[in-house]
């Protein structure tokens, strides 16, 4: 996917109340963004890095502008704007299936399903074959190369995984792909001194038969692409 338009730099003076961000533009100019992220964003947004920053033409929008990457002090590119996850993994199912998720012919979004009420980010179908249920989580948790997932307890997040292992146990397919979306990452693994109820969960979706893959993204303030397998480890 490209940022059309271009995207614009700032640096960041400090995210506050979890959807704003003040930023100084290259003109000095102090403005305000929208930070499409309610997670913690440990390590993606330290006062002084660079943000690189959207801006919508939707005249209703009270802040036009939205948080989509942060460039930090180290030199490391990380994707913040967590909807972009869903429209990578969307664009690399259409375009070029990894292997494994190859041979679907349709490809649905938001799909209503589950016990506990939840919507599955996409479910691939075909003649012949069971249909394929894939959640899509965001990695930019990141500790010397290593990727963690989540970076807060996420009670949704363990709820996505009960119902991974449920549709398993009726006999389709579950998959859980995590996005990496930060470019010093070199591996995932849950984030078990976080929450150690998700990191049971995911050991216990994998035991089940639930599919856990991890994808890296290629990062620039022009485009982005979701490429590189990485491994997951569990323990």
């Amino acid at each position: 996917m490209e940022f059309i338009p271009p995207l614009q730099s700032a640096v960041l003076i400090k995210r506050y109340k979890r959807f704003l961000a003040d930023v100084t533009t290259a003109q000095g100019e102090v403005i305000t963004l929208h930070c499409p992220n309610t997670g913690a964003m440990t390590g993606c947004a330290t006062p002084g890095d660079t943000v690189w920053y959207s801006t919508s033409d939707n005249l209703k929008r009270k802040y036009p502008h939205s948080w989509e990457l942060t460039e930090t002090q180290h030199g490391e590119m990380i994707c913040v704007n967590t909807l972009r996850a869903n429209q990578l993994v969307k664009e690399r199912l259409l375009t070029s299936p990894p292997p494994s998720l190859a041979h679907y012919s349709e490809c649905r979004s938001e799909v209503k399903y589950g016990s506990e009420g939840s919507r599955i980010d996409f479910m691939l179908s075909a003649t012949g074959k069971v249909n394929c249920f894939i959640e899509v989580k965001s990695v930019t948790l990141s500790n010397q190369g290593q990727g963690f997932f989540p970076d807060a307890v996420s009670l949704r997040g363990q709820k996505h995984l009960r119902e991974l292992i449920n549709v398993v146990q009726q006999g389709e397919r579950a998959v859980l792909l995590f996005a990496v979306l930060h470019s010093a990452i070199t591996c995932v693994s849950p984030a078990r001194h976080i929450d150690t109820k998700y990191a049971q969960l995911l050991t216990e979706a994998q035991q089940c038969g639930v599919e856990i893959i991890a994808l890296k993204a290629e990062l620039s303030t022009t485009h982005m692409t979701l490429t590189t397998p990485l491994p997951v480890y569990l323990t």
